[in-house]
């Protein structure tokens, strides 16, 4: 799950602590000033008695959950469903090329490959490999997991690949050759690091990097960019940009788009706030833009999405709103600004993706995707509306490549849907029409006949009504005796929208389980009010928000707190946490997931200081005050009668560091709880490096969500 960092990849060092003498615990809630903490130790991600430690808890949740009668079946039918060969390969366009990863029980790790449209269109394609990870990691003695290529185009040739170690964020950059298909042994090389990286031509990229101190953040992302020639060292590269070491980093986007060339530098303030700056010439110039304004170049155009009203004149734009201008005039000053897309109080902007001629807006709509399209003529746009499925979860990918000429895919772009009961399909539409071709869908996972979806909605603490998803299997009644999964995720303006898991429909559907999906304050599924009425302070309600849908269902016999369970992974597993220690009576699972968990250090930890702009500063006093009545580490008591709680996490998770999750337990455990736990060794962020590792990691959490929710 990798819901943490939606907007900016989290780059970061991690932090090796030292040890701290153990004392007796308090169960009494902390007050504004830190705790002593006597498990600092476990920060020490690979220090051999922390290692040691996880291993023994390890052992001890396995040996349980895998004795379960789930267990064996869920892991074979999850496994069957990540390797299905006719899982959608989804794919990226570069030239005349469609790039894709495939992984499965054969490739574990993975293979780069690539394959043009035509053989795409063909129920087997034939692709060309260019790495075959499993292989690179054998030969070279590596457990690299696939970070991702940035090719320079139009010939696409030169590649910059990057591979993690275990899936950490932490990558190593090589240039690679995709005609010959090797790596290039004197070609642009980084070692492990935190790193990006851009082509500037063909000998010249901006690289932003650790190189040294005082070369990163405090969040740990790159704070110099530099100019970096084919054939110098990296010590010779020219610095370029920096910004200061309390912000959250520095980055760069390179637009080779011809006649319209464009360079823009970008000082992230905190996670939402930023100043842009337009390479002309060799000057940097700042572009006058709200700070927490997000802006798009699309030849000629320049399209500005909002995240807080914005007044010009006598017109006041609503945060959500996508504005488009002159590029050139705006530039020069003038602002004379149009909305294409405008919020109420039930829509909101999704998302847009561009071709030649066109924006197509995906809306939210009460949690449901609808498309809108503009047709630019000259200056002026032409709104229609896209007639596609509804109601689900839609999503689109233009395909126009501005460096080819007389691209004939210049107004087509790929079109996605999904929803909880319906397996994905992939359709290749034409803009400026409802035209489209269905490229690809994958068959049903799971036996969904007599299973429904509806959309309900519970009423917060405040007030506010709280829309939640239940999908129902075959045959279920009200009756509250339903063993029911609540899931949530509530921060960084992240929606969840509805999507359909084969894993979930084998291992919980089709054995009866009723599942839950809660659209709570901090996510976007109503726009950027809906995530700032849970920021810092005013966290609480997404908190509230979850207790009242789960509140709900126990009220309209969905279920009861017997078999009522809850899930989230990252900023959902401090969701999770801080629920289930403000309202344990409601559950009798929990399932936390690479969590956030102990807020009084989050900002020191990893990337931390990079999400201070979501929950505030620790440090400072009067937010720690607030901070610390919900921080999961902090209001875990003796005295309570908590479920009995299942925590995962990754070592390699360089993201949210393993120590929230391991001190928790060391916490729980000295108070007298019982709680579960399983640290993957690799993995990352997202919890599992390749797909045996996945099924593994999902059969112990649903073994262990039967064990304690059944009938």
């Amino acid at each position: 799950m990798q819901r943490l960092l939606p907007r900016r990849a989290a780059l970061c060092l991690a932090l090796v602590l030292t040890l701290a003498a153990p004392h007796a615990m308090s169960d009494s809630p902390p007050t504004a000033t830190a705790i002593d903490d006597p498990f600092l130790w476990l920060e020490e991600v690979q220090g051999e008695k922390a290692l040691n430690w996880v291993r023994e808890r390890n052992a001890q949740s396995q040996k349980e959950l895998t004795a379960r009668p789930e267990y064996a079946p869920i892991r074979s039918q999850v496994l069957d469903v990540l390797n299905s060969k006719d899982r959608i390969p989804y794919v990226s366009r570069r030239g005349d090329w469609l790039y894709n990863l495939w992984q499965d029980e054969t490739h574990k790790r993975g293979l780069w490959r690539r394959t043009t449209l035509a053989e795409y269109r063909k129920r087997e394609p034939a692709w060309e490999t260019l790495i075959d990870l499993d292989a690179l990691g054998k030969a070279e003695g590596e457990n690299w997991v696939w970070g991702g290529a940035n090719c320079f185009g139009p010939q696409y040739r030169r590649c910059l690949v990057s591979l993690s170690r275990g899936g950490a964020d932490a990558k190593v950059v090589r240039e690679f050759d995709a005609v010959d298909k090797r790596f290039i042994n004197d070609g642009f090389v980084l070692p492990e690091a935190k790193s990006s990286i851009s082509w500037i031509d063909e000998n010249t990229v901006y690289v932003a990097t650790d190189v040294g101190p005082g070369s990163m953040t405090d969040s740990g992302y790159p704070r110099v960019i530099k100019r970096w020639k084919r054939g110098t060292p990296l010590a010779e590269a020219v610095t370029v940009f920096e910004a200061e070491k309390q912000d959250v980093a520095a980055g760069v986007s390179v637009d080779r788009t011809p006649d319209f060339p464009r360079t823009l530098f970008v000082r992230s303030l905190d996670f939402y706030r930023a100043e842009h700056f337009l390479l002309e010439g060799d000057k940097l110039v700042k572009m006058d833009l709200p700070l927490d304004a997000s802006p798009a170049f699309m030849r000629d155009t320049l399209l500005i999405t909002l995240r807080s009203d914005w007044k010009l004149g006598e017109t006041t734009f609503p945060a959500g709103s996508l504005l488009h201008t002159d590029a050139a005039a705006y530039l020069k000053g003038e602002r004379k600004l149009r909305a294409l897309f405008t919020p109420t109080a039930t829509r909101s902007l999704s998302g847009y993706t561009t071709t030649r001629d066109h924006v197509i807006v995906d809306v939210l709509d009460n949690v449901a995707s609808k498309l809108e399209q503009w047709h630019k003529r000259g200056g002026e746009f032409a709104f229609s509306e896209i007639k596609a499925p509804f109601p689900g979860t839609l999503g689109v990918s233009g395909l126009h490549d501005e460096l080819i000429k007389d691209d004939p895919l210049a107004n087509q772009y790929l079109m996605t849907y999904t929803d909880f009961l319906t397996p994905d399909s992939l359709f290749l539409a034409t803009a400026g029409s409802d035209k489209r071709e269905l490229l690809k869908s994958r068959k049903p996972m799971f036996d969904a006949g007599g299973m429904r979806v509806e959309q309900r909605f519970a009423v917060s603490k405040d007030g506010t009504r709280v829309p939640y998803f239940v999908v129902w299997p075959r045959g279920a009644k009200a009756d509250g005796k339903n063993p029911t999964l609540l899931y949530g995720y509530g921060g960084f303006e992240v929606s969840l929208n509805p999507w359909y898991s084969g894993g979930i429909g084998r291992s919980w559907y089709e054995r009866g389980g009723v599942y839950v999906v809660a659209n709570i304050r901090g996510g976007g599924e109503f726009g950027p009010a809906w995530h700032q009425a849970s920021l810092k302070d005013k966290r609480q309600r997404s908190f509230d928000d979850f207790i009242a849908v789960a509140e709900d269902l126990i009220a309209q016999k969905v279920t009861s707190p017997r078999h009522l369970g809850i899930q989230g992974g990252s900023n959902g597993g401090l969701l999770v946490g801080a629920v289930f220690t403000q309202r344990p009576e409601l559950f009798n699972a929990v399932v936390c997931q690479v969590p956030l968990l102990d807020m009084r250090r989050f900002n020191q930890l990893l990337a931390g200081a990079s999400w201070m702009a979501e929950y505030g500063n620790p440090d400072k006093p009067e937010e720690w005050a607030y901070i610390s009545t919900y921080s999961p580490y902090h209001q875990v008591r003796k005295d309570a009668a908590y479920p009995r709680v299942l925590f995962t996490t990754s070592t390699r998770d360089d993201r949210v560091h393993p120590a929230h999750a391991r001190k928790m337990v060391a916490r729980m455990l000295a108070l007298g709880h019982d709680p579960l736990y399983y640290e993957n060794i690799e993995g990352g962020h997202g919890g599992a490096a390749d797909n045996e590792q996945r099924a593994h990691l999902q059969a112990l959490e649903f073994s262990y969500l039967w064990q304690q929710l059944g009938r």
